[in-house]
């Protein structure tokens, strides 16, 4: 009996981490997206002299949820990216403002995957990239 006290609450223990697990929903694509909708057309406002660009990325269906990027260019320079769409996961809440720093230094979508949130990074980059292309 003094034995089996312990081995029944150890083993308890051990089972709440499977009980409160949620695997990631997957749907058999080997692709990080599964659609990706049409950069928005541009919008554009002028004031100074200075051409204010603001442009909706395509929203990607990722297997974490939804990714979607708005870009703003001052010119011909990227001045801001916000996210409109992101997971609801810690792991993009962490990669985004590394995601949108690296952006405005790199002032393309050649930037790095953020590490433990690659599919989230690469869903950033390839609605970063559309809204890039959809500007012209």
């Amino acid at each position: 009996m003094k034995r089996a006290i312990p081995v029944l609450v150890l083993s308890v223990a051990g089972l709440i981490p499977l009980w409160r697990y949620t695997p990631s929903q997957d749907t058999g694509s080997s692709s990080a997206t599964e659609a990706a909708a049409p950069a928005s057309t541009p919008s554009v406002s002028s004031s100074g002299g200075t051409t204010t660009t603001v442009v909706a990325g395509s929203k990607l269906d990722t297997e974490k949820g939804p990714v979607q990027v708005e870009v703003t260019f001052s010119g011909d320079r990227i001045a801001s990216v916000r996210m409109l769409q992101q997971p609801n996961h810690p792991q993009t809440t962490a990669a985004v403002p590394k995601l949108i720093e690296e952006t405005l230094q790199a002032q393309s979508a050649d930037i790095d995957t953020v590490s433990g949130a690659t599919i989230t990074s690469d869903g950033y980059k390839e609605s970063l990239q559309a809204a890039i292309d959809a500007r012209g």
